[in-house]
């Protein structure tokens, strides 16, 4: 399996964390994609479908977003936490990590930054760097119910007394996302785990994060930036989510790339929000989207 490296990058004057997966020794060297995590997550979310990707060719780049993981929060929550910011965050990154272009490939957050980038709207020179963009349980227009779900449980992190009794709230907040493994439970945990001055521990993010919701009500109703996409697009909506409703993934077929025969759209099994991209059945619906996107 190809071992990643772990870099810190500077990038719009924050340090960022970013794992970086080198093409298998041998590979014909075939791209770059970045792949972008959800939420509350972080980008070792993506190590499955990285190491996977890496052993076929791919350069595979997974940042930590501002307030996550091993990256620096924000200076001035109210105005990085958006994706106006984001976008600023992901042009700078590729010019640090001198990436030309790119395949990108975004659950739920990860996949709204990858609309808003390859839109040019806010970062213009990040339009023509993105060449396709797969967005994991992301639409530009979100259940109302699902979001109020989701800043309750990420704007009040829980703290409790063990790594074991974290792991266990993972299991159950984020059991939509599908099969993972004991191994893969655990990883995920420690993966995303910080330790409070008081010894508990508690889910590795900027609590401050969801202030998003309050400061830029409609940063996620995103049509307008759907809409101007000119790339191959591939939806994978869990076909339980909550977060993206079947009505809104049918009107993604008709405007924007839809409209232009450049959306496939296909429901994943067994999975709600959002698939956890960990299986060879995920695996297969992104490389065959990448081989003939590009």
């Amino acid at each position: 399996m190809p071992t990643p490296s772990s870099l810190y990058v500077r990038s719009a004057g924050r340090e960022l964390h970013v794992t970086d997966w080198q093409p298998a020794p041998g590979q014909r060297p075939r791209g770059t994609v970045v792949a972008w995590h959800g939420l509350a997550r972080t980008g070792r979310d993506m190590d499955d479908l990285a190491a996977h990707l890496a052993a076929q060719g791919w350069r595979v780049i997974c940042p930590d977003t501002l307030g996550r993981g091993l990256s620096q929060w924000a200076a001035n929550p109210q105005d990085e936490y958006c994706l106006a910011f984001y976008a600023r965050l992901a042009r700078e990154l590729l010019d640090a990590m001198d990436v030309g272009a790119c395949h990108w490939v975004g659950t739920s957050m990860g996949g709204a930054i990858g609309t808003v980038g390859a839109s040019g709207y806010f970062e213009p020179a990040l339009k023509s760097r993105i060449q396709s963009l797969v967005l994991n349980d992301n639409a530009p227009q979100l259940a109302a119910p699902a979001l109020e779900r989701i800043k309750a449980y990420a704007g009040q992190p829980p703290a409790f007394g063990t790594v074991t009794e974290l792991e266990a709230f993972f299991r159950t907040a984020y059991q939509p996302y599908g099969h993972l493994t004991d191994a893969q439970w655990r990883r995920l945990t420690e993966s995303s785990t910080r330790r409070l001055p008081d010894g508990r521990v508690t889910p590795h993010y900027d609590p401050a994060i969801v202030g998003q919701f309050v400061h830029h009500p409609d940063d996620y109703l995103i049509w307008h930036h759907y809409d101007a996409l000119q790339v191959p697009v591939l939806l994978l909506r869990g076909v339980d989510s909550d977060l993206v409703l079947k009505q809104t993934a049918e009107a993604m077929t008709q405007r924007g790339p839809g409209a232009r025969g450049q959306l496939k759209w296909v429901e994943v099994s067994g999975c709600g929000h959002a698939p956890a991209l960990n299986v060879p059945e995920h695996f297969a619906l992104i490389d065959d989207f990448l081989a003939r996107a590009g």
